[in-house]
């Protein structure tokens, strides 16, 4: 029984789906402001994760030599 409703569940689904291109029915021809939109905020967002990602580079890096200085500190 689940799995039968899952199925028509996910067969309705699939008429629902919408992409950008709706963007254009709806504004217009102005629509690409909306594209312009889109795309700057994709890359803010690649730009944000990449930055956060060298950021834990980094902080990992310092706290592995931090880990090494006092483990010599231990050893001599």
């Amino acid at each position: 029984m689940k799995a039968a409703l899952t199925l028509i569940l996910m067969a309705f689904a699939g008429s629902a789906a919408a992409h950008t291109g709706h963007i254009a029915d709806a504004a217009g021809h102005d629509h690409w402001i909306a594209g312009a939109a889109l795309g700057l905020a994709l890359g803010l967002s690649a730009w944000a994760a990449i930055k956060s990602w060298k950021d834990a580079d980094k902080q990992t890096a310092e706290e592995e030599a931090e880990e090494t200085k006092e483990s010599e500190g231990e050893t001599a």
